[in-house]
């Protein structure tokens, strides 16, 4: 049985996120298997910030 894990984020957000922190060149290029480590942790870092002040608004 396969047990692959689902994406949190949509892949929507995510294109915004890499056009916001510029590597998404990269991504058109070689796909999201092919930004650096640190690339994906900014997103993430970037995704729980929106996550915060979407919260907060609430």
């Amino acid at each position: 049985m396969s047990r692959r894990k689902r994406g949190v984020m949509s892949e929507e957000l995510k294109t915004e996120l890499a056009k916001e922190l510029g590597f998404y060149e990269t991504v058109e290029r070689d796909g999201w298997g092919g930004i650096r480590a640190q690339d994906a942790g900014n997103m993430v870092k970037r995704a729980i910030q929106l996550a915060e002040q979407a919260a907060r608004k609430s």
